[in-house]
């Protein structure tokens, strides 16, 4: 097992197959400016779905008839999926760019809505179900946008030194830091009644909101920065000389054939973040919010167990700028040992009385996060480099596509914890 030291005052790369350029023309990226973009496009593109999963309390006591998150989480990660094999098809056709900016702006118009449909339809009320329909298609759209944000985000991050990944992977597991710690005290400063319900609720959508703002500005300026623009111009001209020796542009055939070519190099990197997400989200958020349950933290229990795995997620994609492992073999084993969760969780539920007690959930919940974490963060890295800089975008949207089937997979799967 080898691991690789990252040098984050580096802007060289980890990837032979890049172009040779001379190190020392590469710009430097100051201030680790674009370096912290990427880190808060990794927070604004989750954040979205991390609101609407931490205001379940307030949903549930909306819709008391109905499994919030389960159906919130089956239909985000389905359209998100439907967009991103669109993106994938069709990727020699379209601009990056505009897709990720077209994303944003279908984030803000699903997170406004909602609170203004809280105000002027719904007015706190239980059972208003076409308020519900509403929100369930409100969160098929931050599904769509999140295929063209993420798929974009890391796409564009996998043309760049495999810190920018790191970063953008981090950003991913703050979000849903801020959003706990948002919930922890909004539950200590608010009645958890259904007034106080309503204005946590609104806060989120709020927050979330100004985020989101905040992400499609950064990103804008993050496209002029010249550590950005280096790498974008260095990705024109591999592009160029690639239809030189094509003697033309891409045919669809051609194209179509290059696609495979690149599914064919990253498909076990992906097959491996595929089973990470079938394992995680068959146990998390579903499983930790309505199966498990505490006498002595009753309510706080969840909240608690939902933090402590996004902290650990933290950590795990925060390792991987201070030590990453260099062997994809053993990266790969690892996600499939992650199977082993499934028994020891189903043990909390209907095994020995110690199992039932609320020490072993959360420790299972912090590893859950901490290996959820790490190696996706390792495999995003890793699997980014395999192919030609041209390439890498389609690469990283194809490592995307990976993480959303096992999204979409294993929230499929969760409801047979129901059973």
């Amino acid at each position: 097992m080898g691991s690789v030291s990252k040098d984050e005052d580096s802007e060289s790369t980890t990837t032979l197959l890049i172009p040779s350029s001379d190190p020392n023309n590469i710009p430097k990226d100051s201030f680790h400016i674009a370096y912290v973009i990427y880190f808060f496009l990794g927070s604004g593109y989750v954040l979205p779905w991390n609101v609407f999963i931490t205001a379940v309390d307030y949903f549930t006591f909306l819709y008391p008839t109905v499994s919030v998150d389960r159906i919130f989480a089956i239909v985000n990660m389905t359209l998100s999926l439907v967009c991103l094999l669109f993106i994938v098809g069709f990727a020699n056709k379209s601009s990056c760019f505009v897709r990720i900016n077209v994303g944003m702006f279908l984030y803000v118009v699903a997170l406004v809505m909602v609170p203004l449909m809280d105000f002027w339809y719904v007015k706190g009320r239980v059972g208003v179900y076409g308020g519900f329909y509403v929100t369930v298609g409100l969160v098929g759209l931050t599904g769509a946008a999140n295929g063209l944000v993420q798929g974009g985000v890391i796409g564009s991050a996998g043309e760049l030194p495999d810190r920018y990944i790191q970063a953008t992977l981090a950003g991913t597991a703050a979000s849903g830091v801020l959003v706990s710690l948002l919930r922890i005290l909004t539950k200590a400063i608010y009645p958890q009644d259904a007034d106080g319900l309503r204005k946590s609720a609104n806060l989120y959508f709020i927050v979330s909101i100004a985020m989101m703002i905040l992400c499609t500005i950064l990103y804008n300026v993050a496209y002029r920065l010249p550590v950005i623009k280096y790498y974008t111009d260095l990705k024109t001209r591999t592009v160029l000389n690639e239809e030189k020796e094509e003697k033309g542009g891409l045919t669809r055939g051609l194209w179509r054939s290059t696609l495979w070519d690149i599914v064919g190099t990253v498909k076990w990197y992906g097959f491996g973040i595929l089973s990470i997400y079938v394992v995680t989200l068959c146990i998390f958020p579903g499983y930790i919010t309505e199966d498990v349950h505490s006498q002595l933290l009753r309510d706080w229990y969840p909240i608690l167990l939902i933090t402590g795995y996004n902290v650990f997620d933290l950590v795990g994609k925060s390792l991987t700028s201070i030590c990453l492992l260099g062997n994809a073999k053993v990266a790969i084993f690892a996600c499939y040992s992650r199977l082993l969760f499934l028994p020891l969780f189903y043990c909390c539920l209907h095994g020995p009385k110690f199992f039932r007690t609320e020490l072993p959930v959360t420790i299972l919940t912090c590893l859950l996060g901490l290996t959820n974490g790490y190696l996706t963060s390792v495999l995003m890295m890793l699997g980014s480099k395999t192919v030609r800089l041209q390439h890498a975008e389609v690469a990283g949207t194809v490592l995307v596509l990976f993480l959303i089937l096992g999204l979409t997979f294993g929230s499929v799967i969760s409801w047979l914890w129901a059973i």
